[in-house]
């Protein structure tokens, strides 16, 4: 489910909530003020656009993160991580906006240099402090919500134990029901079987339950449309668990079409909002990059065309976005240029790499112009690396799920490189593990992971021993 189980003091929680997305704008403004308090700076129109700029933006950018559907309330070390990240990427996205505008000589440096670098330390302090306050509130027993469970097997007894392991979610699990005897069903510990199904309606009345969680299996849809009708008597609320959550299932969501309820079971991350924020990060972040790397990449064009004979970029079709054939740039690196349907993959000592080639791949120079891909909008800075099409064709038919990675556009560095997952994939295990990362980015995707893996793959170039 997209939403946390409705609490008891659910307008209480909702003020609280929105408290919380009000605390970074607050902040960020007070110390602005502040400051040009202090250094003496009018705070004149430039400074209230500021104000509204950051009103607008920081309840977006400068949330508390939600890490899954059980989670209501983040760790204090990811509450700081994040809120840093976070201000980061605010101060980015105001820099570009003053780019634009031509207005940053309008500014004190002194005020926006300070103001950039302190704020992120009451911001942390503040919003761990309002964090902390939320969760002593939902752990609360007077907010707590009493839940039964129809139906015990797999996914019941994982929803249970989830469930226990996020007490601020305030709900208490009294027990299962099920037809089948206690021994047969291998509780978990602490969990008692209360009755068969037939038995649920009566005990919810007499134990005044607040919550029915009904995880019997799609195909006992006779079982589950009787159990709804005996619990009609009650004013319960009632969850279905469907079993398909057994499933490996990426990005799952409900929707409705035309009034039609469905389920997602595999989609993209990037819908909606959540796709223009990835493509404004790529966007004004890859633009940013080819400003400042342009004499790097003109040098580097040049020393290609002197070292060998061959063009300076070297284009090779790859799967993009939904399965589709897109051209990748990179540097050449090679003496030939191989695209066909048997493309060997890079190995140690190399005799296909030139000596400039060599120093390109080491430090991966070779791969900066797909920062035009990523301009042009077929690749993103972050994202699943994109493979040969003759290496896609081989392994698709090797590792299930391999093409659910093409659910989103490839990218110049991703999960899976800077965990290790480069260099030469010489046994269907080495692609396994890539294409794990891969998914897994796809499942727990943020702007905060992109900036996180940015900011690891500038640390791993200096250290990487599998480019070659």
């Amino acid at each position: 489910m997209n939403e946390p189980i409705v609490f008891k003091h659910s307008v209480i929680i909702g003020q609280l909530t929105l408290f919380q997305l009000l605390v970074p704008p607050l902040v960020a403004i007070m110390m602005l003020l502040g400051l040009t308090w202090a250094y003496g700076v009018n705070f004149d129109s430039e400074y209230r656009v500021l104000a509204v700029l950051v009103a607008i933006l920081a309840p977006t950018v400068v949330r508390r993160p939600q890490f899954s559907a059980l989670t209501v309330l983040p760790r204090t070390w990811s509450v700081a991580t994040s809120v840093g990240l976070r201000w980061l990427l605010l101060l980015a996205i105001l820099g570009c906006i003053a780019y634009i505008t031509k207005t940053s000589t309008e500014f004190s440096r002194r005020v926006i240099l300070t103001w950039a670098v302190l704020t992120p330390m009451p911001l942390i302090a503040v919003s761990i402090l309002v964090n902390e306050l939320v969760r002593r509130f939902l752990h609360s027993p007077h907010n707590a919500r009493t839940a039964v469970v129809a139906g015990c097997n797999e996914v019941s007894q994982l929803l249970v134990q989830r469930i226990r392991e996020s007490p601020e979610l305030g709900i208490l699990i009294g027990g299962f029901f099920d037809d089948r005897s206690a021994s047969r069903l291998g509780l978990p510990d602490g969990t008692e079987l209360l009755g068969g199904l037939r038995e649920l309606a009566a005990y919810v009345n007499e134990h005044n339950i607040d919550v029915i969680f009904i995880a019997l299996p799609m195909r006992q849809v006779q079982r589950v449309v009787d159990l709804l009708e005996d619990l009609r008597d009650t004013t319960t609320s009632i969850y279905y668990v469907p079993d398909i959550f057994v499933v490996d299932l990426i990005q799952s969501r409900t929707a409705e079409i035309q009034g039609v309820p469905i389920v997602a079971m595999c989609e993209t991350p990037f819908q909606g909002m959540r796709g223009l924020v990835k493509r404004t990060m790529d966007l004004w972040f890859g633009l940013v990059a080819v400003v400042l790397l342009a004499p790097l990449l003109l040098v580097v064009a040049l020393l290609v065309k002197l070292s060998s004979p061959g063009p300076v970029i070297f284009r090779q079709r790859r799967y993009g976005l939904d399965g589709e054939i897109i051209d990748v740039l990179k540097f050449r690196s090679m003496t030939v240029t191989e695209d066909g349907p048997d493309v060997p993959q890079a190995r140690p000592d190399d005799a296909r790499v030139t000596p400039v080639g060599r120093f390109l791949r080491r430090y991966s120079i070779d791969e900066l112009p797909q920062l035009f891909n990523v301009i042009g909008g077929t690749m993103s800075l972050v994202g699943p690396r994109p493979h040969a099409v003759a290496h896609n064709e081989q392994y698709r038919r090797l590792i299930k799920g391999y093409m659910v990675r093409h659910k989103v556009r490839p990218g110049i560095t991703g999960l899976a490189q800077v965990n290790g997952c480069r260099g030469e994939t010489s046994h269907v295990e080495d692609m396994q593990r890539r294409i794990e990362y891969d998914l897994d980015y796809l499942r727990h995707w943020t702007p905060t992971l992109d900036l996180q893996i940015l900011a690891q793959t500038a640390f791993r170039l200096l250290r990487d021993d599998k480019a070659y």
